[in-house]
C-alpha cells in the first residue's frame, strides 16, 4: 500500500516537473510589469489631479480671500442677497470652494442659521471633499499594491530559477542561465518600492494641502455665517 502511494506521488511530481511552465511564467512576468506600470501611471495621475483640484478650490492667498469676503459682507449689510450670489458666480470665483459654499448659504438664507450651517457642511463634504477622498483612497490602494506586485514578481522569478536548477539534475546549471530570472525577481521588488515610496511622499503633501484648504474654508465660512446671521436679524427687525 505504501509502495503504491509512493509510486503515485513520484509519478505526479515527475509529471508536474515535466510540464514546461517557462512560457506561462514569462507571460505572467510581463503582466506583472504591465500592472506595475499601470499602478505608477494612475497613481501619478491621481496625485496631479488632486493637486490641481486643491489649487482650483483654494484662493491664491489670504489677501484674495479677505477681499472677496469684504465684498460679500458689504452686500449682506445692504441685504443685497442677489448681488452676493452674483459675486460668487463670477468666472474667476465660481470654481473655488468658499464662493460655492457661500452661494449655497445665501440661497438657503430663509432657514435658521444652524440649518444653513448643516446644509453648507453637507455640500462641502458631498461635492468637494468626496472627490478628494476617492482620489486619495486610490493612491493609498496603489501604495499598498505596488510592493505586493513586486513580491509576486520576486516569487515568480525564483520559481523560474529553481525550476531551471531542478531540470538540470546532477549536471548543474550555469549562473548565467539564472541571471535573468534572479534579475527579474529583484527588479520587480525594486520597482514596487520605487512606485510606493514617492507616492507615499506625494500623498502626504497632497493631504497637507487638503487639510489647509479645510482650515481656510472653516475660517472664511465663520466670517460669512456671522454676516449672514446679522443680515437675518436686520431683515426681521426691518418694517414690512
Amino acid at each position: 500500500m505504501h509502495f503504491l502511494f509512493d509510486s503515485c506521488t513520484s509519478l505526479t511530481v515527475s509529471s508536474f516537473a515535466a510540464v514546461d511552465t517557462g512560457p506561462i511564467l514569462e507571460q505572467f512576468g510581463n503582466l506583472i510589469y504591465l500592472a506595475m506600470a499601470l499602478c505608477a501611471g494612475y497613481g501619478l495621475y491621481c496625485i496631479i489631479v488632486l493637486m490641481r483640484r486643491v489649487k482650483e478650490k483654494s484662493f491664491p492667498g489670504r489677501e484674495a480671500a479677505s477681499a472677496f469676503l469684504d465684498d460679500v459682507s458689504e452686500l449682506l449689510e445692504k441685504n443685497d442677497f442677489e448681488g452676493a450670489v452674483d459675486v460668487c458666480d463670477t468666472p474667476e470665483l465660481w470654481s473655488r470652494a468658499v464662493p460655492q459654499l457661500i452661494q449655497v448659504g445665501v440661497e438657503n438664507r430663509a432657514k435658521p442659521i444652524r440649518k444653513i450651517k448643516q446644509i453648507v457642511g453637507e455640500f462641502f463634504s458631498r461635492e468637494i471633499l468626496a472627490e478628494f477622498d476617492v482620489r486619495t483612497s486610490w493612491v493609498n490602494t496603489i501604495v499598498k499594491s505596488a510592493p505586493m506586485l513586486g513580491l509576486l514578481g520576486t516569487v515568480t522569478g525564483m520559481i523560474q530559477a529553481f525550476k531551471k536548477i531542478a531540470g538540470t539534475g546532477e549536471s548543474g546549471v550555469k549562473p548565467s542561465e539564472l541571471a535573468a530570472d534572479i534579475s527579474f525577481a529583484l527588479f520587480t521588488t525594486a520597482g514596487g518600492l520605487a512606485i510606493a515610496i514617492p507616492l507615499v511622499v506625494l500623498g502626504a503633501m497632497t493631504q497637507t494641502r487638503i487639510s489647509k484648504l479645510q482650515d481656510s474654508v472653516q475660517d472664511n465660512l465663520g466670517t460669512f455665517f456671522d454676516d449672514l446671521e446679522a443680515a437675518q436679524v436686520r431683515g426681521e427687525d426691518s418694517p414690512s
